[in-house]
């Protein structure tokens, strides 16, 4: 007690008996150091009350975002059946598209953020479902083209 009073600059010789007990009753209500300070004062996290049952919960989310992912490239290598035709280069587009996802996942695969798994998630669908209506748009143009060509030679 009397270190940290010499410490703080405090005569020992203007400090009277009953300044002593004063000030060690001030000092065992209040905190010790800063950091018992702001442990105090700072708002924390709640803490869940079993660490098997935050481990259990991160496990969930990981298995949903997975099972998320895994659903989406399932779905990128049913799409790309449907994109047979040969680029410039004479490769498919199908395996062009599926080597470019397979790479994309690749990168993103050890992404822990949960807010950029999401995003890049819902990304993914978007960019699926884009395609699949562009080539359902393309196809139905080059069906009304046929067939409006087809009536025009028979008449």
């Amino acid at each position: 007690m009397t270190t940290r009073m010499q410490k703080w600059g405090i005569p020992l010789k203007l400090m009277t008996r009953h300044d002593i007990f004063c000030f060690r009753r001030i000092l065992h209500n209040g905190p010790d150091t800063v950091e018992e300070l702001l442990d105090r004062h700072l708002v924390k996290k709640e803490k869940p009350l079993d660490d098997d049952l935050a481990e259990l919960e991160t496990r969930r989310r990981l298995t949903s975002a997975r099972r998320e992912a895994l659903s989406l490239y399932r779905d990128i290598l049913r799409a790309t059946r449907f994109f047979m035709w040969p680029d410039s280069r004479g490769v498919l587009w199908r395996d062009v598209l599926r080597e470019n996802a397979r790479k994309e996942f690749e990168e993103a695969r050890f992404e822990t953020d949960p807010e950029v798994v999401t995003r890049l998630l819902i990304g993914g669908h978007d960019a699926v479902q884009s395609a699949l209506d562009q080539l359902v748009e393309k196809q139905k143009q080059q069906i009304e083209k046929e067939r409006g060509g087809g009536d025009r030679r028979g008449d």
